[in-house]
Order: C-alpha cells, then sequence, then structure tokens
C-alpha cells in the first residue's frame, strides 16, 4: 500500500512509519521541514505539490496538529484550532481534486471530545461529548469545540470515492523519548506521579502496538465510517493508573499531588492541568462489536511491556 501522512513527524507519526514501513507499506510523510527521503514538503494550510503524493495513494492518515503540550494561552489555543482544522480542509481538498483519490482517509482527532465525567464510560454511540459540563474551567471547553471542529473538517469534505474514519484516539503509550509515557516513568522514577487532586479522574490510553493493529483494521474493513474510538477497553483511575506504572517500575510509592501542586508542575513542565485533571473515561465500542482483540487489554500489562521495552532499549 502507499500511505500519505500529513503530519506524520511526531511521535504517533513515528510509531506508524516504522511499522508500516517494516510491514511493507511505502509511507510518504508531509511535513513542514522535510528531511528524509520519503518526507515531502507542505505548509498545512494550502494546495501545493504534495497533492502529487495523495493522488494514486492507497490510504492517508492525517496526525497534522498543533501539539496539546503546551500551556493552554488563548494563542495556543487558537493555533491547535488553526493547525488541525486548516489541515484537514486541505486535505480533503487534495483528495476531492485527484484523479486516483485513496480508499480510505484516516483522520487524527482525540478522546477529549466527550466529556468530563466518572460514571458512565464514553462509547461511540452513548457517550456523552463535552462541552457543557459544570465545574470546570471554562476554556476545557474550547478544547471539544477544537476536535468538533477538526471531526467536522473531514465529514464535510465532499470526497464520494474516499472512505473517512475519525481517530479518537487516546494517549498512546510507547517506549520513545519524549513521548507521554517517557514523562509519566520519569515521575514514577523520582518517587513523583502519586493521585492528582484524589485521582478519581479516569485515563484512557493504548498501547503502541494495538494502536498500529487498529490502525491497520481500520484500513481494510471498509465497513468502518465515521468515528471510531482508539482506546484500550479498561480505562482507570489516575491514582490506580500511576500506582501500577509505579510497580512495573519498581518505585512503589509515589508522592500526591493537590491540585495547586498539579498547577506548578505544568507551569514547569509547558503543559496544562488539563491534561492531567479531566477525566476520559473512553471505551473502542466499535471495535470490540467488530471483533477487534487487544494484545493489551489491560493496563499492568501494558505498564510491564512497556517498562522492559525502556530498559531493553537504555
Amino acid at each position: 500500500m502507499k500511505v500519505v501522512m500529513p503530519g506524520g513527524t511526531g511521535q504517533v507519526g513515528a510509531i506508524l512509519n516504522r511499522a508500516l514501513t517494516a510491514a511493507g507499506h511505502e509511507v510518504t510523510v508531509l511535513t513542514r521541514q522535510p528531511v528524509r527521503d520519503h518526507e515531502v514538503r507542505w505548509d498545512g494550510a494550502t494546495l501545493g505539490t504534495w497533492t502529487e503524493a495523495i493522488d494514486g495513494s492507497d490510504a492517508v492518515i492525517n496526525l497534522a496538529g498543533r501539539s496539546v503540550s503546551c500551556r493552554y494561552t488563548a494563542a495556543n489555543l487558537q493555533a491547535m484550532m488553526d493547525s488541525r482544522v486548516h489541515s484537514a480542509w486541505v486535505v480533503g481538498e487534495s483528495i476531492a481534486a485527484a484523479a486516483r483519490p485513496p480508499r480510505v482517509w484516516l483522520q487524527m482527532s482525540t478522546a477529549t471530545i466527550y466529556a468530563h465525567r466518572f460514571d458512565e464510560a464514553n462509547d461511540e454511540a452513548t457517550g456523552v461529548l463535552g462541552g457543557n459540563e459544570p465545574s470546570v474551567p471554562g476554556y476545557w471547553a474550547y478544547s471539544v469545540e477544537i476536535a468538533k471542529a477538526w471531526e467536522r473538517a473531514q465529514a464535510q469534505a465532499e470526497t464520494p470515492r474516499t472512505r473517512k474514519v475519525a481517530l479518537r484516539s487516546a494517549m498512546v503509550m510507547s517506549p520513545d523519548r519524549g513521548g507521554v509515557f517517557d514523562v509519566l516513568l520519569w515521575l514514577a522514577r523520582l518517587g513523583l506521579g502519586g493521585p492528582v487532586a484524589g485521582g478519581t479522574q479516569y485515563v484512557s490510553w493504548i498501547h503502541y502496538r494495538d494502536f498500529v493493529r487498529a490502525v491497520e483494521f481500520l484500513f481494510s474493513r471498509d465497513d468502518f465510517t465515521g468515528p471510531v474510538n482508539i482506546a484500550a477497553p479498561a480505562p482507570l483511575p489516575q491514582r490506580d493508573f500511576m500506582r501500577t506504572l509505579h510497580t512495573a517500575w519498581g518505585m512503589p510509592v509515589g508522592l500526591p499531588a493537590t491540585k495547586w501542586m498539579a498547577e506548578i508542575g505544568a507551569f514547569a513542565l509547558r503543559s496544562d492541568t488539563e491534561l492531567l485533571l479531566k477525566s476520559r473515561r473512553v471505551v473502542p465500542g466499535r471495535l470490540l462489536e467488530a471483533g477487534f482483540a487487544f494484545d493489551y487489554a489491560q493496563w499492568p500489562e501494558a505498564a510491564t511491556d512497556l517498562v522492559r521495552r525502556v530498559r531493553r532499549g537504555r
């Protein structure tokens, strides 16, 4: 297969690039700063010669968008919105104009689109979209609006010959340096990362190998369109999530943090507390109904495997 990945130089893109290339697929990455043979320049907003890569391809996986690992200032939130929506628009325009459009367009989205809740899990059929929750910071609603606009840009693209899927992805856990698991493990190794603000907020996650397998599954399933939750079937409270990670590393104690301590830590890491405090209880209803079998359905097995890979790599 010929696979084109706009915005494929980040953590998730690197994971997919390695796996798909190893499987024998021809991968082309669209990036603002190409440095490798399989990378092509684009600006994420306007049509250009990069469209030649999409015309005749088999699949497009659009991962483009400003990283959420930043302070959620008004400027950064607007940059998140613009980079996601504009890239989705221009990818849609390119596919619409292609003489030989791809068979499928997988568009990255996010589990953040669902409401901050502790009671029921959110699947695609019955899940509650966020934006109107009481007692949460107002800017959390804007994060949800970003996700909705991201998906809307794909849904509204006129690409009748191309199947469209929105990947509502949870945090992808991999042993790569600089990824979310690397940050969490760093906290665990320091004896930090205990319950944050009580730790009852749910963490949704997916092992990177299952993420790749889910993408390959969606390549092959012509009956899948629209939103699909890409998450392990067992989200768990943050306190249990981090306790398990501490145990996997051999550091069973993690110091707890209050909400204001989390604010200080997030500021020091140039991140935002929404990533820590929002309860994302998301389950992969459609994947499970279709018979997709997760290799790492439970966090203890996934954490043990990831720690082993980190230790082996170092």
